[in-house]
């Protein structure tokens, strides 16, 4: 006697690709008895699907069981979670922080200011529990500026840039120390290889730590002298695919005049890539400007100090001085 059992499975919707397929299998019972006078004409229903797994085997964290992602948000961008709630649209879905050496700084009393690595690290962890992939650039001016010692006791410019992406390592492992301290997931990627202190720049790695949800910090630069970390900011953005360069910087944007020496200077809200040429304002090098003109890339500057800026400029909201887009629009425009 052949008769079949019915099966229900489960699968949890997940935001990755998963196959599906349903098949039907009839059972024979072991013991014909307990199924004596008794019709059964029913199927077993197995479905079998590709599981998400992490590396280890285990589920992500960005799921919990029930379709939703990480604090009850649905884990899909713009959907209304499982808890009722709604997710706020977001401006951009990656994108790339640029701190300069210099903001890092803080009040200048030594080079690295503890309060400030860690007001990153917890404006960076608010954004990246709402799904957001961050990649940051970080400078080195804090420490050694290689433009500025070149020619000093018989120091050539490439020697001193290569001790000035040393810096920037150095500033990169201080932060990510800070923020796998609060429980933020991160990776040192530098531009030439320093194996025993952190991971080689390897995109397609780099790329993956970000969909895993770990924040990658670049540092060294492009790795070769007479690049700026500027010119690495908007390298490394086209390259991983971000969407937009954040400079982060000690100014609340980019004025029509030294607010230093002109009190009544005006704070300008957007700028096209050519206004930055034709003006010739020192907002990032002329290399990074043309790099990102190029490949349609929207620069934000804003102010660093300013508490929650991190957070605004990440999640899109207007803040500082946007370059190369409008407020209202995530095209890049020249």
């Amino acid at each position: 006697m052949a008769i079949a059992l019915p099966l229900t499975s489960y699968s949890p919707i997940s935001t990755s690709s998963s196959i599906s397929r349903t098949s039907f299998v009839t059972l024979t019972p072991p013991h014909r008895s307990f199924f004596s006078n008794q019709n059964f004409n029913r199927r077993v229903l197995i479905s079998c699907s590709s599981s998400l797994s992490s590396d280890n085997g285990s589920t992500p964290e960005s799921m919990n069981g029930n379709g939703s992602g990480l604090n009850g948000q649905s884990s899909f961008p713009g959907m209304p979670s499982f808890d009722g709630t709604s997710k706020p649209p977001l401006k951009w879905r990656r994108v790339l922080l640029k701190v300069s050496g210099e903001a890092l700084a803080g009040d200048e009393e030594q080079n690295i200011d503890p309060k400030v690595t860690m007001s990153i690290a917890r404006e960076v962890a608010a954004v990246t529990r709402l799904g957001i992939e961050v990649a940051i650039v970080v400078g080195g001016g804090n420490i050694f500026r290689g433009s500025t010692w070149a020619g000093c006791s018989g120091l050539d410019r490439s020697s001193a840039d290569y001790i000035g992406m040393l810096a920037t390592v150095m500033n990169a492992i201080f932060l990510q120390a800070t923020m796998e301290s609060i429980g933020i997931p991160t990776r040192v990627q530098t531009a030439f290889r320093m194996s025993e202190v952190a991971e080689p720049y390897i995109r397609r790695r780099a790329i993956r730590h970000l969909e895993k949800g770990r924040v990658v910090i670049f540092a060294a630069g492009t790795g070769n002298p007479f690049f700026t970390t500027d010119t690495a900011a908007a390298l490394r953005c086209a390259e991983i695919n971000a969407e937009v360069v954040l400079k982060a910087t000690n100014v609340d944007g980019v004025f029509d005049d030294d607010p230093k020496r002109n009190p009544n200077a005006r704070l300008l809200e957007s700028l096209t890539y050519q206004e930055v040429t034709s003006k010739d304002l020192s907002v990032m090098d002329m290399t990074a400007i043309t790099l990102c003109q190029e490949n349609n890339i929207p620069v934000v500057v804003f102010n660093l100090s300013e508490p929650g800026n991190i957070a605004k400029a990440i999640k899109g909201e207007r803040v500082g001085t946007l370059i190369g887009g409008t407020w209202n629009s995530i095209v890049a425009t020249t």
